[in-house]
Parts: structure tokens; sequence; C-alpha cells
């Protein structure tokens, strides 16, 4: 299948459990919670998505006829040295196009790969790293996997209600926007009383990259 793809590009993944590890980002065009568009957001289910995910036009993005293609500018973007490799697919939704093709086709070039994702599509086999952030209003097709990353607070999803997921681990992550100190403040006291939960901090916005 082609693959429609925003951006490629190598940095520090900033958020959850794998924070500071070195990884190329490939973000996927298109979601099916929100078009991308301004307009749009009032009426979406997913209001809050501070990412740009429309269109080919970002660092190192485009359309890629085949797995190959786009596994090999994967490994030109991560540059020569072979170990530790890591690639998170995220998007927008990345399960919209990822498949067990582009995930072997990384494989085999060395990778480890993580997928971020708001958990409404299934997973093709053989993601090693899988992230669900679940958005309010939806149903949860994967309820497994390595990582919750619930943004906090979201009216409509109450953490405890996703307690019983079978995740590795369970992150609160304050919502981004001008009401970020109240929610910062809000979930490290959530995190306290809760001690299941722990926070994620995006420390790319911190300090400043990509």
């Amino acid at each position: 299948m082609a693959y429609a793809v925003k951006e490629v590009f190598k940095t520090l993944q900033g958020e959850g459990a794998q924070a500071g590890r070195a990884a190329v980002f490939c973000r996927f065009a298109g979601c099916n919670l929100w078009s991308g568009r301004e307009q749009d957001r009032a009426t979406a289910v997913c209001r809050f998505c501070d990412t740009d995910f429309i269109g080919l036009d970002g660092e190192g993005g485009g359309r890629f006829a085949e797995a190959g293609a786009l596994a090999d500018a994967i490994a030109d973007c991560w540059g020569p040295a072979p170990e530790r490799r890591f690639v998170v697919f995220t998007g927008g939704e990345p399960l919209l196009q990822l498949d067990h093709a582009l995930l072997a086709a990384v494989r085999e070039r060395g990778f480890e790969s993580a997928v971020e994702t708001n958990g409404t599509q299934h997973a093709p086999e053989g993601v090693d790293w899988l992230c669900v952030s679940p958005k309010a209003g939806t149903d949860l097709a994967l309820t497994a996997g390595d990582e919750l990353k619930l943004v906090f607070p979201q009216p409509g999803l109450d953490p405890a209600t996703l307690e019983a997921l079978a995740f590795r681990h369970f992150f609160l992550q304050p919502m981004d926007g001008p009401d970020r100190a109240a929610n910062t403040a809000a979930t490290v006291a959530y995190c306290l009383a809760h001690p299941r939960w722990r926070l994620s901090v995006q420390t790319h916005k911190a300090i400043g990259i990509p």
C-alpha cells in the first residue's frame, strides 16, 4: 500500500516511559477523530490536539509507494549508528495506515518500533511498544499494551475507569493550552492521590526541540 506521511524527523522522545530516548518520528497524515482543520475543531471528537498532521509537506514527508521506500527514509533519517534504532509511528492516527509490511521492513533495518495511537483502531502484529492515549467519547479497540497515556483532565473520561486495562504503565499528562498551569496542578494532585498513575511531562516543549 502507499503511505501518506506528514514528516519524518529524528529527535528525542519527549513523553512517557521512553522519554529521553533518541528516535525517528514517522508522522502519518490524517486522523479519524479530527480533520486537522481549525474550522472543524469545535465539532471534532478530539478537540485539543496540538499537532499539524495535514498534508505531506513536513520535513521528510511525502507519499511512499511501498513499505521498503518508507523504511529506507526512516533509516536514512536515523543515520549510520547501528545500535538502539528506534522509530515512533505517530500522527494523526498511525493505525489508519501502519501495516505488517512496514513493521517488517523497519525491523529488517534494525529498528524497534513504537506506536502512539488513540486506541480506536486495531494494531497489526509486530509492534514492539504500544502506547494508547484514550480520548473521551470514543470506544477503545486496544485495551492492552505497554503504555496508557491519558491527557488530563478530559471531561467525561475518569482515569479510574481505565485502571482495569492491561497496560504495563499508566501515565497522566497535563493538557496543554491556556489552562496548562491549572491542569498540571490537577494532574500532580491526582497522581499523588492515585499512585497507580505517573506524571508524564512534555519535556520536548520545555527544552525547545521538535
